[in-house]
C-alpha cells in the first residue's frame, strides 16, 4: 500500500524487496503493516472513527505491543493516512481522503487478485527501462513499481509481462518517475529463439513463489476443518495480512506458463473460503469491540 500518487502497495517498507516472502515474512509483521490490514478490513468499510483503545486491542490480540501500536499510528498519521480528534482524554482516529484512496486500492488489488485468468492470446508486452547505478534510490523504486504491476526482469534493463493490458499502468509508472523519455516498449509474441519457459525462469523465481503459497497453505488449511475460532476477528486479519503480500510477489502468469498443479490457485481457493466464512463473525466482533470502546 502507497500514497496516492503510487500504486497501493508499491513502495511499502514492509513489503519485501524480494522475488518471495520468506516465512518469517508472512509471519513476522510489523505493527503498521498490521494497522494498515486492520484500518484496510475494518475502519474503510465502517466508514466511521475509531477509538484508540479498539485499534490497540486488535493489535494486542496479534501480539503487538501498546507502545509499538501507538507508535504506529503515529507514524501512519505522519504520513498523512490517518488524523485524529481529542473527547477529553480519549483520541479517535478517522482516514484521510489520501488513506481511503490508498486502503481502496488496495483493497480492489488483494480482493481482485487470486480470480481464475482468462485464456491468454500468447502475447507479450516488454518494456526496455534502466536506469544507471548511480541513481539508486530510483533503480529501486522502479524495480519496485514494475513487480507490483507484475513485471519480472529476466535481463538487466529489460522487463516483461504476459499481459499487454499493463502497458497503460506501466506508461504511468513512467511518466511519475520521469523515465518516459528514455524508455520504450514492444508488444507481440514469443519468436522461433529460445523458449518462453526459459524467459519465465529468468523473469520471475517461481519456485519460490510457490514455497511461499504453500507455507500459506500449511499456516491456514487447517483452519478448514475445524469451527469458527473465538478469536475470528484476530484470525481475518492474519488471514488478510498473509494473503495481502501475494499481488505483491506473484505476477499471476496464465496458465500455459505455470508449472502443473500451481499451488497458487489452491491458495486462492483457500483465501477466498476462509474470508467468507469469517467475514461475518468477523465484523460482529469489530462492531462490539468499537461499540465497548
Amino acid at each position: 500500500m502507497a500514497t496516492p500518487s503510487r500504486t497501493a502497495g508499491a513502495d511499502d517498507p514492509d513489503l519485501p524487496d524480494e522475488p518471495a516472502p520468506r516465512r518469517r515474512d508472512l509471519g513476522q509483521a510489523s505493527a503498521r503493516s498490521l494497522l494498515l490490514t486492520v484500518l484496510g478490513e475494518f475502519v474503510l468499510p465502517a466508514g466511521e472513527p475509531v477509538w484508540t483503545r479498539a485499534l490497540l486491542e486488535v493489535l494486542g490480540a496479534l501480539g503487538v505491543e501498546s507502545k509499538s501500536a501507538r507508535q504506529a499510528l503515529a507514524r501512519t498519521a505522519a504520513e498523512g493516512l490517518l488524523t485524529s480528534d481529542r473527547d477529553g482524554r480519549r483520541v479517535r482516529w478517522s482516514l484521510t481522503p489520501a488513506g481511503e484512496r490508498l486502503l481502496s486500492e488496495g483493497a480492489t488489488r488483494i480482493y481482485g487478485f487470486g480470480s481464475p485468468a482468462t485464456g491468454w492470446d500468447g502475447r507479450w508486452l516488454v518494456l526496455l527501462a534502466s536506469v544507471p547505478e548511480s541513481r539508486r534510490r530510483l533503480r529501486h523504486r522502479l524495480r519496485t513499481r514494475l513487480a507490483w504491476a507484475g513485471l519480472g526482469s529476466p535481463a538487466p534493463g529489460v522487463w516483461l509481462s504476459p499481459d499487454p493490458g499493463k502497458e497503460p499502468e506501466v506508461a504511468a509508472v513512467l511518466d511519475e518517475l520521469d523515465l518516459s523519455g528514455t524508455s520504450s516498449s514492444f508488444v507481440g509474441r514469443y519468436g522461433a529463439i529460445g523458449r518462453p519457459a526459459d524467459i519465465v525462469a529468468q523473469a520471475w523465481d517461481l519456485d519460490r513463489i510457490e514455497q511461499a503459497y504453500e507455507e500459506f497453505l500449511e499456516e491456514f488449511a487447517p483452519a478448514l476443518d475445524r469451527p469458527d475460532p473465538e478469536d475470528v476477528l484476530a484470525r481475518q486479519v492474519r488471514l488478510v495480512h498473509a494473503w495481502r503480500r501475494f499481488p505483491f510477489v506473484d505476477p499471476e502468469l496464465p496458465a500455459e506458463l505455470l508449472p502443473e498443479r500451481w499451488a497458487g490457485a489452491r491458495a486462492a481457493e483457500l483465501f477466498r473460503t476462509l474470508h467468507a466464512r469469517w467475514n461475518g463473525p468477523a465484523r460482529a466482533a469489530w462492531a462490539a469491540l468499537t461499540a465497548t470502546c
